[in-house]
C-alpha cells in the first residue's frame, strides 16, 4: 500500500465537473445512502462526494467530513456553502496520528473510504476508528483507485478490516472496480 497522501491542490482537479462522466457520486453511493442518516466521509478532500452524500441525506441528514489538509477543507467549506449545504455538514480536521471521531462513538450509520486507504499509514488503527464510529449495523463502502491500487492490496485491506470487526457484504455489488461494501460485526 502506497502512503502519500494526495496534494491539495490536486484537489482542483478531483472536483473537476468532467469527472461525473466516469464516476458518479449519485450511481455509486445512491444504493447506500438514505435521508436523515449520519454519514463519515474520512478523506473527503474538497467534497466531490461530500455535496452529494449531503443532498443525499437531506436536511435531518449529516454528513462529518474529515480530512488531513486545511486547504482541501476551506475548499469544501466555500463549495458547500455556494451549494447552501453547509448547514448539513460538519467538517473537521483529522491530527496525523487520527480521526479524532471519539464524540461519534457508535452513532455513525455509514462511513464511506473513498479513494483514500492506500494512503493512510495505518489501516488497521484508521478501520478501527471507523468501527468505532459506527453504529451496531453500520457499514462502510471501501473504494480504492484500480490505477493505485492493485488487486492484491485491495484483498489485503479487505482482510485488515476483517481483523478490525468488519465482515464483507458479499450480497451487495458496488459498482466500482476495487470496492466492497462491509459491516460491522457486533
Amino acid at each position: 500500500m502506497a502512503h502519500g497522501v494526495c496534494p491539495w491542490w490536486l484537489g482542483y482537479w478531483l472536483v473537476n465537473p468532467l469527472r461525473r462522466l466516469w464516476e458518479s457520486p449519485v450511481k455509486l453511493l445512491g444504493p447506500f445512502v438514505r435521508e436523515s442518516m449520519t454519514v463519515l466521509e474520512p478523506g473527503c478532500g474538497m467534497g466531490y462526494f461530500t455535496l452529494d452524500v449531503a443532498r443525499m441525506v437531506g436536511p435531518a441528514g449529516r454528513v462529518v467530513a474529515v480530512d488531513l489538509q486545511e486547504r482541501m477543507l476551506a475548499g469544501l467549506r466555500r463549495r458547500a456553502a455556494r451549494a447552501g449545504l453547509l448547514e448539513r455538514i460538519e467538517i473537521r480536521q483529522a491530527r496525523p496520528d487520527g480521526l479524532g471521531l471519539g464524540d461519534l462513538a457508535g452513532r455513525v450509520d455509514l462511513a464511506l473510504a473513498l479513494h483514500m486507504v492506500h494512503e493512510v499509514p495505518d489501516p488497521a488503527a484508521f478501520l478501527g476508528e471507523l468501527r468505532e464510529a459506527l453504529a451496531p449495523g453500520g457499514a462502510l463502502v471501501i473504494v480504492e483507485p484500480r490505477g493505485h491500487v492493485s488487486a492484491a492490496d485491495f484483498t489485503a485491506t479487505l482482510a485488515v478490516a476483517a481483523g478490525q470487526g468488519f465482515d464483507l457484504d458479499e450480497r451487495v455489488k458496488v459498482r466500482a472496480d476495487r470496492a466492497a461494501l462491509l459491516r460491522r460485526v457486533g
